[in-house]
């Protein structure tokens, strides 16, 4: 290894943060001398120049950015090492990479992962929240909340449950608008766009009595945010078709009523997919096994009132607890 001395990392790590080798010196309790020493020895061992100087701020190279993404996280190992090795072994520490879609996470996950913070402080959580595919090894992401097949072979996916899209609509915009009785009436509606894996999601397919029956919908807006989606048809602009994970709170209010409901949408599952082949903290680990709880409670919420009308036909019921983790397969 190039790197002789480990502490020199902690320049680059608190210099990048501070905005300066003052502030780094400060924080590491050194002299700016010392701290400028350090990170010359840095790059002369690398080759490679970490900062780009000027008279008022240092700005990370490309190579220097690399390094400190990579630095971050072996110290945050090496601290959740000594916690776990130490009286301490309890306590969780370290930055936990989330990904996961935008309108799970305004409509479910914030107060979840609240809870997870208060509970373990140690733990500094970085979300990442968006609809568009996501590298999970390449974006260095340690946990990423994903619906849909599965089509990446690196990963390893837990289930965390399992649901099937439905239709609704708000109150006001079925005062203007006769309710669909088929999926096919679904072509004379405004039916309500979002992005799925980057793409536009107009192919709708719904299946009754083992019969399959696909719509292609269209309507005036299309958005890459599914909370936005959402949002819409809480205001009477048009039909969703969604998880109704994301939903439960306006169906219960009754902002959405929901349609079509003797026909189903094609099941849409939620996996936590971790990078395979690579070491899982504890943090992580905990995160997955709380999230998993949190699930399975919300599935047997759903499912009591479910089952007593109508036993098969719960969009989000028994068996949506958490599975035991598997590799994802190229689909």
């Amino acid at each position: 290894m190039k790197i002789g001395n480990m502490s020199d990392l902690q320049v680059l790590i608190q210099t990048a943060r501070t905005g300066s080798l003052t502030g780094a010196a400060e924080v590491m309790a050194v002299t700016p001398a010392a701290a400028s020493a350090m990170l010359k020895r840095l790059e002369g061992q690398l080759g490679v120049r970490l900062f780009e100087r000027s008279t008022r701020a240092m700005r990370l190279t490309a190579p220097g950015q690399t390094l400190l993404d990579y630095a971050g996280r072996a110290f945050d190992l090496v601290a959740e090492g000594e916690a776990q090795a130490t009286a301490d072994h309890a306590a969780l520490v370290g930055a936990l990479r989330v990904a996961a879609p935008s309108d799970l996470t305004r409509s479910v996950l914030l107060p979840w992962l609240d809870e997870f913070l208060r509970t373990h402080p140690g733990v500094q959580l970085v979300l990442s929240v968006g609809d568009r595919p996501l590298d999970v090894v390449r974006d260095e992401v340690d946990v990423a909340i994903r619906y849909g097949a599965l089509a990446d072979s690196r990963l390893v996916a837990r289930p965390l449950a399992k649901t099937r899209p439905i239709v609704s609509a708000s109150p006001a915009y079925l005062a203007r608008h006769p309710a669909p009785q088929t999926p096919l009436d679904l072509q004379r509606h405004n039916c309500l766009i979002f992005d799925r894996g980057g793409r536009p999601f107009r192919r709708w397919r719904f299946q009754r009595d083992g019969q399959w029956t696909e719509v292609r919908v269209a309507g005036d807006r299309r958005v890459d945010d599914a909370s936005l989606a959402r949002a819409w048809a809480v205001a009477g602009a048009g039909i969703l078709l969604k998880s109704p994970i994301d939903q439960q709170a306006e169906l219960a209010r009754g902002d959405l009523v929901p349609l079509l409901q003797d026909w189903q949408a094609e099941a849409y599952p939620l996996h936590a997919l971790l990078p395979s082949g690579r070491f899982v903290p504890a943090r992580v680990r905990a995160l997955v096994d709380f999230l998993a709880v949190k699930f399975a409670a919300m599935a047997e919420a759903r499912a009591a009132p479910a089952e007593a009308s109508k036993p098969d036909g719960a969009p989000f019921g028994p068996g949506a607890a958490a599975g035991t983790p598997h590799r994802a397969r190229a689909s």
